[in-house]
């Protein structure tokens, strides 16, 4: 009998496991990645609309070499349709590295009796907020532990202290949190500090597999974490961030899962996840897995074409914990996020900004140490457009609301004029030479390049009135 996706489909009951593993076998087993049918699925998408589950398993079994270059040109094809040549940047600010679970892939886990215990305190996560504004960073990512010591209204705190701290023309804009589940009314109280995205990942779908990783913390228990960003929507948090750690089990399992992620989402509360993210394991203190899922560079680099064929809307966050050669090429298939100037050392911005990696002190090793301003050049270099934009988040324009504007594409009229802007701040205040010379010829090209006479005119005049002093300028 053909396979009919809908027989093994689970109810979306919200704030209830959701994840059919037999379902999600099926549908890669009897997927057959025929030309005709690979080049109609990426026609689709092109034409930008959603993949189902079944048309995405195609891609993923693609293995002949035509096909998987169909596959990424698409993906490069999309990307430009959607998103323009925008990549936002942020940095990841480690908080706490005290917890309670023992993750056997993490740095952080209990367990580790090697493995130094920090908290910043009040002056320091001033000190090292101070240093990222120094460098012309705008937004931020709090990262935090599973420890009581981090509850919700200490989180909630950090965030409000984030948004107060101002060092000459430095602010953060956008504070956006990776932490632990929390109940509905915990989350309700993190959401009322102001934050952006709240990040949780899965880590992996694949239920067996989440067992053997996770065995013992609060962490252990797969439907709990499974079901937080449902409670995080039902506390008023429409704002989330999904992904999983690939390595942990088959990557095209892990592919498809997060599909069913975002759509149950979308079917409980009518919004789908703000980003996702697709960390690879990297080596990490007293790491406890063997390689049996290691994902290679061309898996790995096809795996995030994929998502952006499926998901043509959803904003990909790409770490540092990939080598720069390896994010140069990811960028071109549909990542519109990625972190520069990245320290993972608890007050490394402030403390230590020049010292090698210590994994006692770190969750796990980055590929790519190179600052903000050296992210940024090559960037330029290679035709994108660095943004710091907060717009959307600051105009409302989140959950439900960004779905309205972003789906029919009306978002990139916003999106790349927003960016300019913030470019145009980061060339004046924080900027080399070199780079503000770089700089400035792309803002020049890409106002040029803007069709609307009437908006043209409007990008270029507000350009002018951040070299003249303003700041803080957008549509």
């Amino acid at each position: 009998m053909k396979f009919e996706p809908q027989q093994y489909r689970i109810p979306d009951v919200s704030m209830q496991p959701f994840i059919d593993e037999e379902e999600i076998h099926d549908i890669l087993r009897q997927a057959i990645p025929e030309k005709e049918r690979v080049k109609a699925i990426i026609a689709k998408s092109l034409d930008k609309q959603r993949l189902s589950l079944e048309e995405t398993a195609v891609l993923l079994n693609a293995t002949d070499p035509e096909m998987i270059g169909w596959i990424r040109q698409g993906a490069r094809q999309l990307k430009e349709r959607v998103y323009g040549k925008r990549i936002v940047l942020f940095a990841p600010l480690y908080v706490g590295n005290y917890c309670s679970n023992n993750c056997r892939y993490c740095g952080f886990k209990a367990s580790n009796k090697s493995a130094i215990r920090k908290t910043l305190n009040t002056d320091e996560l001033i000190a090292n907020v101070k240093a990222l504004e120094e460098h012309g960073q705008k937004r931020l990512i709090l990262v935090f532990g599973e420890h009581r010591t981090y509850s919700a209204e200490f989180i909630a705190e950090t965030v409000k202290l984030v948004y107060s701290v101002k060092k000459d023309h430095g602010e953060i804009r956008r504070v956006n949190i990776n932490a632990a589940p929390f109940d509905i009314e915990g989350f309700k109280t993190i959401g009322e500090s102001g934050i952006g995205t709240y990040q949780i990942f899965q880590e992996t779908y694949h239920r067996p597999t989440y067992k053997i990783c996770h065995p013992s913390g609060k962490k252990a228990d797969y439907d709990y974490r499974l079901t937080a960003l449902d409670r995080a929507m039902e506390g008023g948090i429409d704002d989330v961030g999904i992904g999983a750690l690939f390595g942990l089990y088959d990557w095209r399992f892990e592919v498809l899962a997060l599909l069913r992620h975002v759509n149950h989402l979308e079917a409980c509360y009518n919004v789908g996840p703000h980003t996702i993210s697709f960390p690879r394991i990297q080596d990490a203190l007293d790491y406890d897995l063997d390689d049996q899922y290691q994902v290679s560079d061309e898996e790995f680099t096809r795996l995030v074409a994929i998502l952006r064929l499926a998901v043509p809307y959803t904003g990909l966050i790409l770490t540092a914990r990939e080598p720069e050669h390896i994010r140069r090429e990811v960028l071109a298939y549909g990542c519109s996020q990625i972190d520069a100037g990245t320290k993972l050392e608890i007050g490394a911005y402030a403390e230590n900004p020049e010292v090698d990696q210590n994994l006692t002190k770190e969750q796990f090793k980055i590929n790519d140490d190179r600052t903000l301003n050296q992210v940024i050049d090559e960037l330029i270099e290679n035709d994108y457009i660095p943004s710091f934009c907060t717009a959307c988040y600051r105009k409302g324009r989140t959950g439900q609301h960004f779905m309205e504007f972003s789906v029919p594409g009306f978002i990139k009229k916003f999106c790349t004029p927003n960016a300019l802007f913030t470019l145009a701040e980061y060339i004046i205040d924080y900027a080399t030479p070199e780079t503000a010379a770089k700089g400035w010829r792309l803002v020049d090209q890409s106002i040029d390049e803007i069709e609307d006479e009437s908006y043209r005119n409007k990008v270029r005049d507000r350009v002018e009135r951040i070299k003249n002093g303003e700041r803080d300028l957008y549509f």
